[in-house]
């Protein structure tokens, strides 16, 4: 009998998402009518003033992709992105000086101005 492997397999996921960043992506999700068969896309790029920026948004999974749920949400990453982002906290802020996506990288050795790249 031949093995099955299974796409669909949740993992424990290497990054967390605040209550505020949860609100919010499903603020999104409902005001941009994503299809509920993409996911949130975490991961990181090449580029940026500190070496890597990183990426959040909704994707479809892709092949080399985990899969991770959080309070309804279903996270995809691609696996070479896991060593940048392990212990990674992802907040939504309303502050008066910043609004946005905050990520608050341990892995981080430094980071922009702006919060959205970094070095490691």
């Amino acid at each position: 009998m031949e093995a099955i492997l299974d796409t669909t397999q949740t993992l424990t996921s290497p990054v967390a998402l605040t209550d505020s960043a949860i609100d919010q992506l499903n603020q999104i999700r409902q005001e941009e009518g994503i299809p509920s068969d993409y996911c949130l896309r975490v991961g990181v790029k090449g580029g940026g003033c500190s070496g890597f920026s990183y990426v959040l948004g909704f994707d479809l999974p892709q092949e080399g992709d985990d899969r991770y749920e959080i309070k309804g949400i279903t996270i995809v990453m691609n696996k070479a992105h896991a060593i940048y982002l392990l212990g990674m906290q992802i907040d939504f802020v309303t502050g008066l000086d910043n609004r946005g996506f905050t990520f608050d990288n341990p892995n981080a050795t430094s980071t922009c101005g702006c919060g959205t790249s970094f070095s490691a």
